[in-house]
């Protein structure tokens, strides 16, 4: 599964351009008085304006021999979050991957991730044009199963690792759904953000075919696209 596209949506859309045009230096594609979208990897990140303030949980996948000099050239540029007496880098054991994570211009908590079992190592100088795309958004919910069986259904994922009660995952180690259940797990780590359902789109593709995923309101809808 990969994110070929994903919206988010923000009351600071101007600090967002800017952050990911010029702080970051991401290309800008698609650009309008209410949203821009820029160009990362196989994904298009789109950020278009609300008037409430949404906050999310994204991250981005990397080639997998560049979490420390990534994290090198991102500390130049944004403040990394701390995970513990001054550790920057997490390890989970079960995914084997390795993570860092910062904030974006609207305060959601973004994250670089390798994930070592996917090989796709770059033996060039980092930058941001190494970044391979959209890797994970979070979908939180109530009903983890029920989430779960409905895009397995609808557009043919896999549930992957975790609990179909507390924090579950659905997709493919390129593209993965997050789907922590709210009311057992409140924060997103490492920080103290609240877990909630807040809205986005996005266009998948898996096994060949792509979906449009819209979440609102807790509810899923989804959509086969042809042509």
């Amino acid at each position: 599964m990969k994110f070929k596209k994903l919206k988010l949506y923000t009351n600071k859309l101007e600090s967002e351009l800017k952050f990911y045009s010029i702080t970051l230096g991401f290309k800008i594609i698609e650009q309008s008085k209410n949203s821009f979208s820029v160009k990362i990897g196989w994904s298009e990140l789109t950020f278009e304006k609300s008037e409430k303030e949404y906050q999310y949980h994204y991250c981005f996948l990397i080639p997998s021999n560049k979490l420390n000099e990534a994290l090198k050239w991102m500390e130049k540029r944004v403040v990394i979050i701390d995970i513990e007496n001054g550790k920057k880098t997490q390890n989970f054991e079960t995914w084997n991957a390795d993570s860092f994570y910062f904030y974006d211009a609207s305060g959601n908590i973004a994250e670089f991730i390798v994930r070592y079992d996917l090989k796709n190592n770059n033996n060039a100088d980092f930058d941001i044009s190494k970044v391979l795309g959209v890797n994970e958004i979070g979908m939180p919910t109530n009903n983890v199963q029920n989430t779960n069986e409905q895009l397995e259904k609808e557009i043919q994922t896999k549930f992957w690792k975790g609990d179909l009660k507390r924090f579950g995952t659905n997709g493919s180690q390129e593209g993965i759904l997050l789907l922590p259940n709210y009311e057992y797990k409140e924060v997103w780590f490492p920080t103290s953000l609240k877990i909630k359902p807040e809205p986005f789109e996005a266009i998948i593709e898996n096994n060949g075919k792509e979906y449009k995923i819209e979440f609102r309101e807790e509810k899923l809808k989804t959509t086969t696209r042809t042509g």
